[in-house]
């Protein structure tokens, strides 16, 4: 199989909240959009983030069309952990965990947009021996 390009989708009861909060912090930019959709893409991250506003009839399969979020990390590798927190925490984000390091050197922090997804940054670092 030779895929072209990746995204996952999620439904939110508000699509401009999840939006702007990936937009606005994350350095998503809008590819497309129309009534209860939303397509975002990362210049350098790889992947599309699509929201669909919850019950949509268009949404396939219909048993499971409930909200996403339960359990769901939307998560990205970055460079600098410490300054995107900063910076991140500066314009208002709401935080659910900060910068922590684990025995196995994955350093990261978490933030939740105000439809309670979880957006996860993670730095991996080196650790002591």
């Amino acid at each position: 199989m030779k895929a072209t390009s990746a995204a996952i989708s999620l439904n939110v009861p508000d699509v401009g909240a999840s939006a702007r909060f990936a937009t606005g912090h994350l350095g998503f930019t809008e590819a497309m959009a129309a009534d209860g959709f939303v397509s975002l893409e990362h210049p350098t991250a790889g992947v599309n983030v699509i929201f669909l506003r919850t019950g949509l009839t268009t949404f396939k399969p219909q048993e499971i069309a409930g909200t996403a979020g339960q359990g769901t990390l939307l998560v990205l590798v970055v460079d600098d952990l410490d300054a995107e927190f900063e910076r991140i925490c500066a314009a208002g984000a709401r935080v659910v965990t900060p910068p922590e390091t684990e025995p196995w050197g994955e350093r990261y922090c978490q933030f939740a947009d105000d439809n309670g997804l979880v957006w996860q940054l993670v730095q991996w670092v080196t650790t002591p021996q």
